[in-house]
């Protein structure tokens, strides 16, 4: 997947436009303004087509090509009354009626701002629309980085349900962590071991590989960059495999041997109702994390989807707030956690 060639690639398109933040500021850069019908600036294919130095039957290949991408995201065809109501609005304002060319025309092909920005990113015969693409891949990581103060590798922490998450996976951590200890016959190692076996079976990754991916430092915590859905699911697995193995540990009378413990992972791992949450926890971190970290999961490609508009919202707009700011809200919530210890 080229994250640098948005003409090939529809997550990374979408990813962008889904992106409110950016969007404001690539229209910006772009310096286009549209005529305003319906409450938001529109732009006419001929005005389009202008714009970018190509005939309008170039951009007529392109929407017959990629017509439900471009209808997706703002592109629409108009007639009747709402052609009507334009062209009152053309003949009662300054607009110049030269860039309306179809105006008689029984239809009229209009882009909105996203639509315009995603033609952009397909239109592979105008330097301008390369020009335009190099600044929106730019502008795209300029604004998370900035919205984010630039740690990106912590934007998992800037969610609401990341908090309660984080310290209710700690809880179920400590039951495993005790179970391991007091119920299986192995070296220390075994802490690292099975809780690579749990990272393995959820992201396809050990802990090594997934700080590489992430370009963690050795002081970073793996499960600090870990979003609420995968702490979550981690959780699940630490609880359910820690409850078996002090359960069969308790009526053998005895602590459990290595093979032992693999085959109640094994259990643990085929239980039915885990397979919803892997998929769900898969998308959502193969997903964030290219958008958000620039971060390809390999292993995980087959998950990668287009981040939607809410879920940029969620983690760079004015609701998401730093780990600072929800630890000192959050005192009363850790306090009833701690006293379940």
């Amino acid at each position: 997947m080229d994250k640098r060639d948005l003409t090939v690639s529809v997550v990374h398109r979408q990813n962008i436009l889904n992106n409110p933040y950016a969007v404001a500021e690539i229209e910006k850069a772009a310096g286009i303004t549209g005529f305003l019908f319906e409450g938001k600036p529109v732009l006419p294919k001929e005005l389009v087509a202008t714009f970018f130095e190509v005939t309008p039957r170039t951009i007529d290949t392109y929407i017959e090509k990629f017509g439900e991408e471009l209808r997706q995201n703002g592109y629409e065809v108009i007639r009747g009354k709402r052609l009507k109501m334009l062209k009152l609005l053309i003949s009662e304002s300054d607009v110049d009626e030269a860039n309306f060319v179809n105006i008689k025309a029984p239809q009229l092909g209009l882009f909105d701002m996203r639509a315009f920005l995603n033609l952009a990113m397909l239109l592979t015969e105008s330097d301008r629309a390369r020009l335009l693409r190099q600044a929106m891949l730019d502008i795209m990581l300029d604004t998370i980085n900035i919205r984010t103060g630039g740690a990106t590798k912590y934007i998992n922490q800037r969610e609401e349900d990341f908090l309660v998450a984080y310290f209710e996976e700690e809880n179920y951590r400590k039951e495993f962590t005790d179970a391991l200890n007091e119920c299986v016959a192995m070296g220390n190692f075994k802490y690292a071991m099975y809780t690579n076996k749990i990272y393995v079976t959820i992201f396809r990754e050990n802990a090594h590989e997934y700080r590489k991916i992430l370009r963690l430092h050795a002081k970073d915590k793996v499960r600090d960059t870990f979003y609420s859905e995968v702490l979550d699911l981690i959780s699940a697995y630490e609880y359910g495999l820690g409850k078996k193995i002090r359960e069969t540990s308790e009526r053998k009378g005895r602590k459990l041997t290595a093979a032992e413990v693999d085959h109640l992972y094994a259990e643990v791992t085929e239980t039915p109702l885990l397979k919803p949450l892997i998929e769900k926890a898969r998308n959502k971190m193969a997903s964030r994390d290219l958008a958000f970290r620039d971060a390809l999961h390999d292993q995980l490609k087959e998950y990668v989807t287009p981040v939607q508009r809410e879920e940029f919202e969620r983690f760079l707009g004015e609701k998401s707030k730093e780990l600072s700011e929800r630890l000192e809200e959050a005192k009363d919530v850790m306090k009833r956690l701690k006293e379940r210890e």
